[in-house]
C-alpha cells in the first residue's frame, strides 16, 4: 500500500524539512500551505509524484475540502504531520484580542480538524500515524510568548487524548516539540542570549526535528508521547 502523508506547513521551516526527509524515503507527499505558489515550489522541488494544495487550517470546510482533493490525487492519506503554525510575540497586557485567536484557531484549532478530518479514513484503513509539532515553550513557559505557549500546550493535551481515543483502530498520535531552531519564526531572537538555557548550546536546524518527526510517524509501538528536540538532544517524556 501507498505511504500517502500530508504535511501541513510542507511549504517552509520544518514542515519543509520534515517534507524532505519523507521524500527521499519514498512517500507520496501533499505539501500543504495557504499559499499554493509558496505550496507548488516546494512540492516541485521534491521531484515527481507529489502534490500542492492551499488551505486554511482554521476553516473546517476548507480542511474537508482539502482532504477530498488528496485522497482523490493521491490516495488514502495514512500519515499525518501538523507542522503550520503561526506566533504574535508579545506580553500578554499588550497582546491584541485578535492575535491571540489567530494563534489559537491556527496552532490548535487547524490540527484538531486536520486530525478530525484524517480520523475517516484512518479508521477505515484501520491504521495510521500523526505527528503533531508542537513546542517546548508549550511545557516551559517564556515571557512574552504566554499565548503560542498556551496553544503549544494544548496541543500536547489534545494528542494525548486523542491517541488514547484511537489506540485501538491501531492509530498512533505523538508530538515532537522543538526547542529553539533556526527558521522564519526565531530569525529576530537574539541568539546568543538564548544558547546559555539549550543544554548543548546551539540553536537546532530543521532537518534536526525532521528526524524525530520521521521517527516518531514510523514507529510502530509509540503512541501519547512526546519528543523533545532541544539544540540537538532528544528526550522522552
Amino acid at each position: 500500500m501507498d505511504k500517502v502523508c500530508a504535511v501541513f506547513g510542507g511549504s517552509r521551516g520544518i514542515g519543509r524539512a520534515v517534507a524532505q526527509l519523507l521524500a527521499q524515503k519514498g512517500y507520496r507527499l501533499a505539501i500543504v500551505a495557504r499559499n499554493l505558489e509558496v505550496a507548488k515550489a516546494a512540492a516541485g522541488d521534491l521531484g515527481g509524484g507529489h502534490l500542492a494544495f492551499s488551505c486554511d487550517v482554521a476553516k473546517e470546510q476548507d480542511v474537508k475540502h482539502t482532504f477530498e482533493e488528496m485522497e482523490k490525487n493521491l490516495g488514502p492519506v495514512n500519515f499525518l504531520v501538523n507542522a503550520a503554525g503561526i506566533n504574535r510575540d508579545s506580553l500578554l497586557v499588550r497582546t491584541k484580542t485578535e492575535d491571540m485567536i489567530s494563534q489559537l484557531h491556527t496552532n490548535l484549532l487547524g490540527s484538531m480538524l486536520t486530525c478530525k478530518a484524517a480520523m475517516k479514513t484512518m479508521i477505515q484503513q484501520q491504521r495510521g500515524s500523526i505527528v503533531n509539532v508542537g513546542s517546548i515553550i508549550g511545557l516551559k513557559g517564556n515571557a512574552g510568548q504566554s499565548v503560542y505557549s498556551a496553544t503549544k500546550g494544548g496541543l500536547v493535551g489534545f494528542s494525548r487524548a486523542l491517541a488514547k481515543e484511537v489506540a485501538r483502530k491501531k492509530i498512533r498520535v505523538n508530538v515532537v516539540a522543538p526547542g529553539f531552531v533556526h527558521t522564519d519564526m526565531t530569525k529576530a531572537l537574539n541568539e546568543e542570549h538564548l544558547k546559555k538555557n539549550i543544554p548543548l548550546g546551539r540553536f537546532g536546524e530543521p532537518i534536526d526535528v525532521a528526524h524525530a518527526v520521521v521517527f516518531l510517524l514510523e514507529s510502530p509501538y509509540i503512541t501519547g508521547h512526546v519528543l523533545v528536540v532541544d539544540g540537538g538532544l532528544q528526550l522522552t517524556m
